[in-house]
């Protein structure tokens, strides 16, 4: 479709940039706005209102995805999320590792992007030690370990939840949209998660059919941040060498987005770490989390928001995976906290993400 625009001087690639960049925008200010974060949703003190605002997005999200498909606009038939060699072991290990990351960041790599455009130096310090760990995952010393991992595979005869995928679209959707209602938000953060949720088949749609070119083709994206921090740091290296992508105009739009909410909003507030040992336990879950997400294939954004609705076995078991490890780490350090004869079984005091 990309040819019948009118672009004549722009490449589909180089206005994947710029539609990216509007994505992540919005992402970004929603997102700050709504405080939207799946580790919140699990541990953290409002986890059933975080968890609305979570399910709300989804239920959207996989709404708008499987309208799509149902009418032929986009296909997932060759998407990596449904090969038939499903990397089963890379896919729970890093899982479990990306959940571990994400309550030792407090935060997951969507949450803690944002919060490095709000003015969060500990979010930002984070966030270049995922990017990094990725990018060391992806192509780096690391990538014997991913390749490893990712040779144990489980063939496949169905990639996708087995049976019919309206029927498991409107079962979902109705049992996320049922417990959103009862969570106690109001309407305004759950029309923020709706809005977030609507980005999804947006990106989905946006690179798979309407910017599609047959002589330049590009990747079917939609949120992600795993790939994309990757992306982004490369080319804040060697931008003279490579070109921006997608990941690097989501990446970029994020932060624009979220710095504006928080300027138009009184939110914007520096922030840094309180003592070494903080300092240790967040590089060592950002560490986690870019070394989970690229074996799990996404983060809970890339493998979850967009991934789920594409109703990808694959991504079904990373996000099992990553709540695991969460709820298994959450409970190890109140369990710790509670042996070392705290006042409370909350761990010891950290900085709300």
């Amino acid at each position: 479709m990309f040819e019948s625009l009118g672009f004549e001087n722009w490449t589909a690639p180089q206005v994947v940039v710029l539609f990216a960049l509007a994505l992540g925008i919005a992402f970004g200010a929603f997102a700050e706005r709504s405080a939207f974060c799946f580790r919140r949703a699990l541990v953290g003190e409002d986890r059933r209102a975080a968890l609305g605002v979570w399910l709300t997005a989804l239920a959207i999200a996989l709404l708008g995805t499987q309208a799509a498909v149902a009418l032929d606009w986009i296909t997932f038939a060759d998407h990596r999320l449904m090969n038939s060699d499903l990397p089963i072991l890379a896919i729970l290990v890093g899982g479990l590792l990306f959940g571990i990351g994400m309550v030792l960041a407090r935060g997951c790599a969507s949450r803690l992007t944002v919060l490095s455009g709000t003015g969060n130096l500990r979010a930002l310090l984070v966030m270049l030690v995922f990017a990094l760990t990725a990018h060391a995952t992806l192509k780096g010393v690391l990538a014997p370990l991913r390749t490893s991992l990712g040779a144990f595979t489980l063939p496949l005869e169905n990639t996708a939840l087995p049976g019919n995928a309206l029927l498991w679209t409107a079962l979902i959707a109705v049992a996320a949209l049922t417990f959103a209602l009862r969570s106690g938000n109001g309407r305004k953060p759950l029309a923020l998660a709706a809005l977030i949720g609507a980005l999804v088949p947006l990106g989905w749609v946006g690179t798979g059919l309407v910017l599609y070119d047959d002589f330049d083709p590009i990747a079917m994206e939609s949120l992600s941040f795993t790939a994309p921090a990757a992306d982004t740091l490369f080319f804040t290296i060697a931008s003279t060498a490579i070109s921006a992508s997608f990941g690097t105009g989501l990446i970029g739009g994020v932060l624009l987005g979220s710095f504006a909410a928080a300027l138009l909003f009184g939110s914007f507030k520096w922030q840094s770490f309180d003592s070494p040992a903080q300092t240790g336990r967040y590089l060592l879950g950002g560490a986690l989390m870019g070394l989970g997400g690229v074996l799990a294939g996404g983060c809970t954004v890339g493998a979850g928001l967009s991934g789920l609705p594409t109703l990808s076995i694959a991504a079904l078991l990373a996000v099992l995976a990553m709540a695991t490890g969460a709820l298994a780490t959450h409970r190890l350090l109140n369990a710790r906290a509670t042996v070392s004869g705290a006042p409370s079984a909350t761990p010891q005091t950290q900085p709300a993400e």
